[in-house]
């Protein structure tokens, strides 16, 4: 690797980073949850062991019904990121959730690098499942940052049955397209995008717009390198087409990372979306 590459390399590590720091040292408690639960499963499909983290609302009942709030980690991070990070975008989406009295849940997915791999979509789906078993759950709004904004994206492109909002911040759209981090995104996705093109398609939100008729949120930074926001803001473009309710914050200045306030407000802007339309649809 030239000189050139290994600075730009170090760049995108650094970059992932702001948004990977899972470590559960140095970081603040889920004020007005309960205690964070470290919830174990079995994968379906090959057996291992799975985790997730959940957080309750303060006065949690069993036998009332929660809109839940599943967050994605970003590169380089694990399930306890969103769940106790300081970090803008992780914050932001607990406090959204305490505001609308939201269950909360931050897997693994799978792995620290997953980008929402075929093994990372079958973990979510048993996960939700689950949780949908166990829980009264009203609607589900994914979320997520960098690799988790890419990931959730993707998942919802994937299975829109099971997703009614997803805030995307500073991810990618277009995985034939993004080239970084490609050692992990082939050891997820099971080859490269010249070998198995058709799996980097189908985990492309921008190939499948008409799927994607939820609320969504997305935020994007003119300056980011490790994720460019050409996909997403082309998403954009569709998505306010063909979907009433679409959000999309660029900031021409902005890197790799989202402002809290910006962060609050794609998050807020589905989540009052779609808890409103349940409510009106209650009535």
């Amino acid at each position: 690797m030239n000189l050139a590459a290994r600075k730009q390399w170090h760049c995108l590590v650094l970059a992932s980073l702001l948004l990977g720091v899972g470590l559960r040292e140095n970081l603040d408690a889920a004020d007005g949850f309960s205690d964070p639960i470290d919830v174990s499963f079995t994968a379906e499909g090959d057996g291992t062991t799975q985790k997730y983290v959940l957080l309750l609302p303060d006065g949690f009942s069993a036998e009332q019904s929660y809109p839940l709030m599943v967050a994605l980690h970003g590169h380089g991070s694990d399930r306890w990121q969103f769940a106790t990070s300081t970090v803008n975008e992780c914050r932001a989406a607990r406090d959204v959730a305490l505001k609308h009295g939201m269950i909360f849940v931050a897997p693994d997915y799978r792995a620290k690098t997953s980008w929402m791999g075929p093994q990372a979509e079958a973990d979510m789906i048993q996960i939700l499942k689950a949780l949908k078993t166990k829980y009264k759950i009203e609607k589900t709004i994914l979320v997520g940052a960098s690799m988790g904004g890419s990931s959730s994206l993707s998942f919802a492109a994937m299975h829109p049955e099971l997703i009614d909002g997803v805030a995307a911040m500073n991810g990618t759209a277009n995985h034939l397209e993004y080239e970084n981090f490609q050692d992990a995104i082939q050891a997820s996705f099971g080859g490269s995008k010249r070998e198995i093109p058709a799996e980097y398609k189908r985990r492309s939100a921008e190939y499948w717009p008409e799927r994607l008729t939820m609320p969504v949120a997305i935020t994007t930074g003119g300056l980011d390198k490790s994720v460019p926001p050409d996909s997403c803001t082309r998403l954009a473009i569709v998505l306010k087409k063909l979907n009433a309710h679409v959000l999309h914050i660029h900031r021409p200045q902005g890197g790799h990372s989202t402002t809290s306030a910006d962060a609050v407000k794609s998050l807020d802007f589905v989540c009052d979306h779609v808890l409103t339309e349940e409510k009106t649809t209650a009535k």
